[in-house]
């Protein structure tokens, strides 16, 4: 069985999980449908805040949820799981089904928060909490021409 699969988390597992990292902790969320550079870029980008990045990935019905597209998400929650465990910045992988992270959240209690630049950071509820506790909210900088939604429209010709 591959190592990378031990970073798979389920809900249940999270606190002890979470406690057995080494701080700082960052923690970011997202769908991580079809993985791409920008999203590779943003995940190392976010680890570099601190010495443990733990992700909060969307269900498949979380994800459907958002508005993403017909068909969406292309591969499965497992799937996207895995992918993400396999990478080196990333320290632990949990699934949420909420529409947002916010619960997550306050069982994880990370030092910092991270989002996206194509997000308004200061408008995000998430960041509301968790400075709350005293952690930080980074927006980091949206990687320009990588996009899922548009790599899925070039695939399915409609680009």
């Amino acid at each position: 069985m591959p190592s990378f699969l031990d970073k798979l988390c389920p809900r249940t597992d999270l606190a002890a999980r979470v406690a057995a990292l080494p701080r700082p902790l960052v923690f970011t969320n997202g769908v991580f449908d079809i993985l791409h550079r920008g999203h590779v870029s943003y995940l190392a980008q976010a680890r570099a805040l601190g010495a443990s990045l733990v992700v909060g990935l969307n269900s498949d019905a979380s994800a459907r949820g958002l508005g993403k597209g017909p068909g969406r998400p292309l591969n499965g929650e497992a799937d996207r799981a895995c992918v993400l465990a396999a990478l080196e910045s990333v320290s632990l992988v949990t699934l949420f089904e909420e529409p947002t992270p916010l619960a997550l959240l306050q069982f994880v209690r990370p030092d910092c928060y991270v989002k996206g630049g194509d997000y308004d950071i200061e408008s995000l509820a998430e960041t509301k909490l968790v400075r709350a506790w005293g952690a930080r909210a980074v927006a980091i900088a949206f990687v320009d021409g990588y996009s899922t939604s548009a790599l899925v429209q070039r695939i399915r010709g409609e680009a």
